[in-house]
């Protein structure tokens, strides 16, 4: 006999364990939750790195080494041929025209052009990091290349974000504010008595 076989016989799907449902059941008084503790409490939910109180593995094992992985640079990348499909000829590329047309997601990330495909076109480029291919086929085809440095934390700060954009787009569709002209503040004045 071979397990298909089984499965077929027994049926895909288990009845529901029906708890609480008297002795005879075999599933009656605590319904399988055991006795006291806080297992047999209502709204108990059992965290999963939870040991019962225990110090965790995570706090027992020991740590050793470094990794530069929280620190490394993202990039947001794109290759020449998507800007030869996009793009017209002396057009103005950067991370923000390459958000609009839907190469990339946003323009928060640092952008980095890679040589992939061919460039007919001569068209103007800004960008974090190019390869040595993707600024030699942009120079070839009559085009510039505008390397710009990164940031310490390796993200244009001077690209708004989300929920900046979204501030804007909110403050622009709400009404004008009317402007309450303040009443104009009398000098003081200092009178000198002299005797």
């Amino acid at each position: 006999m071979m397990i298909h076989e089984i499965t077929c016989t027994v049926g895909r799907y288990k009845s529901r364990k029906r708890i609480g449902r008297g002795p005879g059941s075999g599933h009656g008084k605590t319904s399988g939750r055991g006795h006291k503790g806080a297992g047999s409490r209502a709204g108990h939910r059992h965290r999963h790195y939870y040991e019962g109180g225990q110090m965790t593995w995570v706090r027992r094992i020991p740590k050793r080494g470094f990794t530069n992985a929280p620190f490394k640079t993202r990039f947001h990348v794109v290759n020449l041929r998507d800007l030869e499909a996009r793009f017209k000829k002396g057009a103005e590329i950067d991370a923000a025209a390459l958000a609009e047309a839907g190469l990339i997601r946003d323009a928060r990330l640092p952008l980095k052009v890679l040589g992939e495909g061919a460039l007919t076109k001569s068209i103007t480029v800004t960008a974090a990091k190019f390869s040595k291919s993707a600024k030699a086929a942009i120079e070839a085809a009559g085009g510039t290349v505008n390397e710009k440095p990164l940031t310490k934390w390796m993200r244009d700060r001077t690209v708004p974000t989300k929920k900046q954009l979204r501030a804007a787009g909110n403050a622009e569709a709400a009404p004008e504010a009317k402007v309450v002209e303040e009443a104009p503040v009398a000098e003081e004045t200092t009178e000198s008595t002299e005797d």
